[in-house]
């Protein structure tokens, strides 16, 4: 699977070999502040802990992994866009489902770099491997990202309390289908 450039950014399906490009974008509390209250993330954790999980769910030919999000204009690295199953680290993932998620550096908050590549992902899926259906999480409370889903077609389907390794809160669960 390979996702061609968008009007302004580039993709790259990340490896553990990324995990210092991880860590620093979990660097800033207020980037981490719906994920893990603003704790940021030691390296230590993101390679024992990010990088294994990350591992357990990359599938090139699929899609499934991290895709490093860079400007093209500068190759500046701006964050990742998340594709894996829906439920996939639970007793039932759906494979037909695909969680998508995003995490940017702050400092390119707000310029709609998020919408364009997780909408830019998305497409890109549907169209090459056939994917029609994409659901996305938030904390309840981070309403950037519950802006973004919208943004990308999504409706509301619940608020739930999600727990695992990573997070544990009441999170808002949105999803679009492409085939509609």
């Amino acid at each position: 699977m390979d996702i061609k450039h968008s009007k302004r950014l580039s993709f790259r399906l990340m490896d553990e070999n990324d995990s210092e490009l991880l860590w620093l974008l979990d660097q800033d509390p207020q980037v981490m502040r719906y994920i893990t209250g603003g704790k940021i993330s030691t390296l230590a954790k993101i390679k024992h802990t990010f990088i294994p999980r990350m591992n357990a769910y990359r599938n090139a030919e699929k899609g499934f992994g991290l895709w490093q999000v860079n400007n093209i204009d500068n190759d500046e690295y701006l964050g990742w866009i998340l594709i894996r199953p829906m439920h996939f680290f639970s007793a039932a993932p759906e494979f037909d489902n695909l969680e998508i998620g995003w995490r940017f550096f702050r400092n390119i908050w707000g310029k709609g770099y998020a919408t364009e590549a997780a909408q830019h992902v998305m497409q890109s899926l549907h169209l090459q491997l056939g994917y029609n259906t994409f659901s996305a999480i938030a904390d309840e409370n981070n309403l950037a990202s519950i802006n973004v889903m919208k943004k990308l077609g999504m409706h509301y389907i619940k608020t739930y309390h999600h727990k695992d390794q990573l997070i544990n809160c009441q999170v808002a669960y949105y999803q679009v289908n492409k085939k509609r």
